[in-house]
């Protein structure tokens, strides 16, 4: 029946409409038009507007999505004329709700109202980028034949992609060489091989050497921010991931890792001028015993309760850091200048390309600490007491215990990161350990995959690299956050890289099917 294309034409409708208008009150749709203009290498000069041809396609882009939403098949049958209707619909009704929008652009400009006293991002500039620079009536048509052509496109394009048998033909050839490949006797002979594993460590890190010194210093920083941000997040993930305790003042024991650099290694406020690596320990020893001492109070409580009582923890941190009482101690809301860099061997480490080797070096220790732990008995008591603590605690389990070792060693990671931050930028100040800094790692936790390593590395490259290269997106940050949690929670709920779940002891193998029995008897015939 038509009424269900219709439907599902009007739903996408609605919900783009309400989309384009939202990111145009917060001026998203001039960042993204200046997006597209940094893509196809044209970016506007200094404060300048994008070009209307960029707005333009980037409307389209949208559009595309909204008739892709609206051809979806859901209750209806997947039909080309389904496809047509849904789509048509969609765009139609998207096109009519910016056409009356740019209609009311046009009364501001009219009447000479600046909506920046209410809506600090919608300037006069902004408004007539979004007319076209055109007149509101010219506008309105070239809303109504731009978002219903784009819909439809993007409708077409989405039943093409869905009845093509190029992508299972694909996939099917890339399942053909990977068994033929892991069959030949050279790659079993490799697999079988105790050194295989160090001749790829060795070739990692013979590239890890060569990399920085090609990158340039804007790369090393955007990727040492990275790497600095796969310790804390790693941290995290033994305490959230792992034993499964919500902590939201994570940033406190960075802070603290921060502050030890800063106040044992920089002229002011204190002119002690110690070792860097000896504050390195130090660092990683007082953020641990931090971590024990607000455990043994707080780690009976569960859920909500963990959270909100660490997150008041770290506001305290931040508002102790800056108040003016403490300010002779830690430099108060200035923050601590000039911190020194490491030594080694006489040789400072003053460029960014020592740094990275430094940091690289921090994340590789990590790694093999946190392997090591996720494969040992505590690593197992910590998923136990994740999946049900009370189960946990009657097979003996040290609940408490346990808990409290995850805190401490996740609190000694923060306390790396928080020495190499603030020695790798010569300053450390209140301002660094924010609520904010607590969210974000707690967010490519999740969005990588909570208690995966790979999943933590890929989620720091999505949330912490990707905003530093698109420095235009900062201020959406909170918004994009938000966004991406919700669409993770719909569509991959276990993260960018979930963990594999441990099989049970007994538990049934999956029986190869007659098609894989033929292949790989065909593969060991050869």
């Amino acid at each position: 029946m038509a009424s269900k294309p219709i439907r599902n034409g009007l739903t996408s409708g609605i919900v783009f409409s309400v989309l384009i208008i939202f990111l145009a009150l917060i001026g998203f749709t001039v960042t993204g038009s200046v997006l597209i203009a940094r893509i196809l290498g044209n970016p506007p000069s200094g404060n300048q507007p994008p070009a209307i041809a960029y707005f333009v396609i980037f409307m389209g882009l949208l559009g595309l999505a909204n008739g892709a939403l609206a051809a979806k098949p859901g209750e209806h049958e997947d039909k080309l004329s389904n496809t047509i209707i849904a789509s048509l619909v969609a765009g139609a009704l998207t096109g009519l709700v910016l056409g009356i929008y740019a209609l009311f652009y046009g009364w501001l400009l009219a009447n000479k109202i600046d909506p920046r006293t209410y809506l600090a991002q919608v300037s006069p500039a902004s408004m007539r980028i979004f007319l076209f620079g055109q007149s509101p009536a010219t506008a309105f048509i070239y809303y109504l034949i731009l978002m219903t052509v784009s819909a439809l496109l993007g409708g077409l394009l989405a039943f093409g992609l869905r009845r093509a048998t190029l992508g299972r033909r694909l996939r099917g050839w890339f399942q053909k060489t990977s068994a033929t490949t892991s069959g030949l006797p050279v790659v079993k002979q490799l697999r079988r091989s105790p050194y295989t594993i160090y001749v790829v460590y060795l070739l990692v890190a013979i590239l890890l050497f060569f990399l920085p010194r090609a990158w340039g210093s804007y790369w090393n920083y955007i990727i040492g921010t990275v790497g600095i941000y796969v310790i804390l997040g790693l941290g995290l993930n033994m305490i959230v991931g792992y034993a499964g305790q919500l902590v939201l003042g994570y940033v406190a024991f960075f802070a603290i890792g921060a502050y030890s650099i800063g106040l044992l290694a920089a002229p002011k406020p204190h002119n002690l001028m110690w070792n860097f690596w000896v504050v390195l320990l130090i660092g990683i020893i007082l953020a641990a015993f931090t971590g024990l001492l607000l455990g043994l109070p707080i780690l009976r409580l569960r859920g909500d309760y963990l959270a909100i009582v660490t997150l008041g923890f770290g506001e305290i941190i931040r508002i102790l850091l800056q108040s003016d009482l403490m300010s002779p101690y830690t430099g108060g809301p200035r923050g601590i200048p000039n911190i020194a860099g490491p030594t080694l061997l006489g040789k400072p480490f003053n460029s960014d390309i020592d740094f990275m080797y430094l940091i690289f070096l921090a994340v590789a220790l990590c790694i093999f600490i946190t392997t090591r732990l996720q494969n040992s008995r505590t690593g197992r008591a910590w998923v136990a007491i994740r999946e049900d603590e009370v189960a946990a605690r009657a097979t003996g389990i040290n609940t408490f215990q346990s808990k409290l070792l995850s805190l401490a060693i996740g609190a000694a990671f923060a306390g790396i990161g928080g020495v190499l931050f603030a020695s790798r930028n010569q300053f450390t100040g209140p301002e660094d350990h924010s609520l904010m800094v607590s969210i974000n790692v707690l967010a490519l936790v999740i969005v990588g995959g909570m208690a995966s390593i790979p999943g933590v590395i890929l989620g720091s490259a999505a949330l912490k690299g990707l905003p530093e290269i698109l420095r235009e997106l900062d201020i959406y940050r909170l918004m994009f956050f938000g966004a991406l949690l919700v669409v993770m929670m719909i569509l991959r709920p276990e993260g960018l890289w979930p963990a594999k779940r441990p099989k049970l002891e007994g538990e049934p193998q999956k029986t190869p099917t007659p098609q894989q029995q033929a292949q790989a008897a065909k593969v060991e015939g050869d």
